[in-house]
């Protein structure tokens, strides 16, 4: 059996492939550059404003670390490391920054998946709620709802959530726990911005669809109003949501080091913060990129799902490029209305 993939799919893998690639260097290179610009001496920061050594001991400490080489040495002496998975060591704890970095994510990512998907289900609820609707004031109320949450600052929530659900009715741990129950109050904390997004962008996207013609086609064949959303409108509302959601985990990263210190939660979050007050140069430069991969990560994977979604992603674009992304709607009148229509009474 032969596979035959669409002639622009090669092409668009590969571009996609080497931006993700490009975002990742440029993320090391620029944190390279900007940590040696910083008035900071590591080695003095490593020693501790206790002790207080000899110009010679701080020269051997310098060239034992490649930090008495010219800047491109030690940018290339470093980059070499980092491909080979070195990221060097902690400079207050001595941990190799892998060990570090690996430690802290599996927590920060149990944060993230619970946020998000709580988020998703939470806006997905109100954007179908206000699409479904044929009262145009609960529908004006539910897209009220969206902005009312996205307003609402994450770590003043988070202290809310903490006052109510732990110090008065004990439901959850405070700070510094571990498991499940721990777990709960940031994920919400996070998910309720989160799914302010996604209600916005799905609620409008959504109303938008079900007025569009090949709703109305679909409408005269006899399909309801549910069917017409989850069978028409819902495609068409998919790819603005998609680019959405590759947003909200990176900023679920951002949003972890405010959460997670909040409530003592051991992850990426919290270790940033350290690092950052204890001017941790490794520790910090690990960070970067390891955000930059999980972003880069993040596109790509969004980018591999939007020809699943919507298959005009592959064909030529208004420059004239094979793999550009065509325009959402690029079919209009009742070509459009014949195919989706048709395509969704199958």
């Amino acid at each position: 059996m032969t596979v035959h993939l669409p002639s622009g799919l090669p092409r668009y893998l590969l571009r996609r492939l080497g931006q993700a690639v490009f975002v990742i260097w440029a993320a090391f290179t620029v944190t390279s550059l900007l940590l040696y610009l910083l008035p900071s001496d590591p080695v003095q920061i490593m020693i501790g404003p206790q002790v207080r050594p000899t110009p010679g001991q701080l020269a051997r400490l310098r060239h034992e670390y490649g930090l008495d080489q010219p800047v491109v040495v030690q940018y290339l002496t470093h980059l070499g490391r980092a491909l080979q998975g070195d990221l060097g060591r902690s400079i207050q704890s001595g941990v190799p920054v892998v060990t570090e970095l690996t430690r802290a994510l599996p927590n920060t990512l149990a944060l993230t998946g619970c946020s998000l998907g709580l988020g998703t289900l939470l806006g997905g609820a109100v954007a179908w709620s206000a699409a479904y609707t044929s009262s145009p004031r609960l529908r004006a109320i539910l897209l009220a709802v969206p902005s009312l949450f996205n307003s609402v600052p994450t770590f003043w929530l988070g202290l809310v959530l903490m006052q109510l659900f732990s110090f008065t009715l004990r439901a959850f741990p405070t700070s510094g726990g571990t498991g499940f129950a721990a777990l709960v109050l940031p994920a919400v904390t996070l998910a309720v911005p989160s799914a302010a997004f996604i209600g916005q962008i799905l609620g409008a996207e959504l109303i938008k669809a079900v007025r569009e013609p090949y709703a109305d086609t679909a409408r005269a064949k006899g399909a309801s109003r549910s069917r017409v959303l989850w069978g028409h409108a819902l495609r068409n509302a998919m790819m603005p949501t998609l680019t959405v959601l590759g947003l909200l985990v990176g900023w679920q990263l951002s949003g972890s080091v405010v959460v997670e210190t909040v409530f003592g939660w051991d992850g990426i979050g919290r270790l940033t913060e350290e690092a950052v007050r204890t001017q941790d140069i490794p520790i910090v430069q690990g960070l970067v990129l390891l955000a930059a991969v999980c972003l880069a990560l993040i596109n790509l994977t969004v980018d591999l799902v939007y020809p699943l979604v919507d298959p005009r992603v592959l064909v030529r674009g208004p420059a004239g490029r094979p793999g550009e992304r065509a325009p959402a709607r690029v079919l209009d009148g009742a070509s459009s209305a014949a195919t989706m229509a048709s395509a969704g009474d199958r």
